[in-house]
């Protein structure tokens, strides 16, 4: 089976402040490193509830502090909010400071809504340059800048890999022209999954860092000791996603609306069950997505959850797991 990855969201659970989903996380990252996962990634969003990784690279430098070999990286940074050279900066510092251990991925959404946006001075033409921004913090990271008289210090040489994140066929066909692996959020996005795959796989230029084309698909799991735990699991995690704030039968009677049905479409591709089972769905998934990778999103609402979900899915597909820390 694939070796995992995770994504990391920093959830904030109901009862949960922001500096104890940011513990949850450290967590999580030392356990995946104690446990044969390749890496953890942080994604970037704002003025979410639930969410406390508003800046990935806060975050990874905290979190690379603490642990000592795993692969850090943004699943993804949202690039059309930032300066191309401003990133460079961040991930060359953070490639300086870890050799070898960080990496980029890179969005052309906002992750937020509109009015926050706004809040945060982006224009909404931000995105149409998407892959000339690449392109420049790739030159930035390389040394070799498209912008004469620029260097990214730290930065320069550090060569961070570059990873694209999507969730549509634009993605895919920039991770394709530009040479680079791409990343599909099919955990929140189904629907474009293997059309996306496909259009990267048949429109890929390869490039001297990355000569074939290399897939990541991410997926939700809730693995638990017995079933009824991991459906209680389940259901409690599509309760958050309609709101953190409403009590349980109302976020029931939502999820029972068509808009609620749409919002449970989001979480098609969820492993729920014992590990034998969850193995066998992701196994199932990186067929079905044509994947290289699966990057996994341990979805269950606390952070104990979370983490046992962690340990059993790696002993499944790693093997034994140690104690945590």
């Amino acid at each position: 089976m694939t070796q995992l990855s995770l994504l990391d969201l920093a959830r904030i659970g109901r009862g949960q402040s922001e500096a104890d989903a940011l513990a949850g996380s450290v967590a999580l990252a030392q356990l995946a490193e104690g446990s044969g996962h390749r890496r953890v990634w942080y994604a970037e969003h704002h003025n979410l509830p639930t969410v406390a990784s508003s800046v990935p690279a806060v975050l990874i430098a905290h979190i690379a502090a603490q642990t000592s070999s795993i692969t850090l990286g943004a699943g993804g940074v949202m690039l059309p909010n930032h300066a191309p050279l401003a990133i460079a900066e961040q991930y060359g510092m953070l490639a300086t400071l870890h050799p070898g251990r960080i990496e980029l991925g890179l969005g052309r959404a906002p992750g937020s809504d509109q009015t926050t946006m706004r809040a945060m001075r982006r224009d909404p033409s931000s995105a149409d340059g998407f892959i000339d921004d690449v392109r420049e913090l790739r030159g930035y990271l390389a040394g070799v800048s498209e912008v004469p008289g620029v260097r990214a210090i730290p930065g320069a040489g550090t060569k961070v890999p570059l990873i694209i994140l999507g969730s549509s066929l634009y993605g895919a066909a920039a991770a394709a022209a530009l040479g680079v692996p791409y990343a599909f959020a099919s955990h929140f996005s189904p629907g474009a999954l293997r059309q996306a795959v496909e259009v990267y796989r048949e429109r890929y230029q390869p490039s001297a860092d990355h000569p074939e084309p290399h897939v990541f698909a991410a997926m939700n799991v809730l693995c638990a000791d017995d079933t009824a735990s991991a459906e209680r699991q389940f259901l409690a995690a599509a309760r958050e996603r309609v709101a953190l704030f409403y009590d349980d039968d109302t976020a029931d009677a939502v999820l029972r609306a068509p808009q609620g049905q749409n919002l449970l479409h989001m979480m098609q591709y969820t492993a729920v069950g014992t590990p034998d089972v969850v193995a066998e769905q992701i196994s199932a998934f990186t067929a079905h997505a044509d994947a290289d990778e699966v990057v996994i999103a341990h979805s269950a609402t606390t952070i104990d959850e979370r983490l046992r979900s962690v340990e059993l899915t790696a002993d499944v597909v790693h093997g034994a797991v140690p104690a945590r820390r």
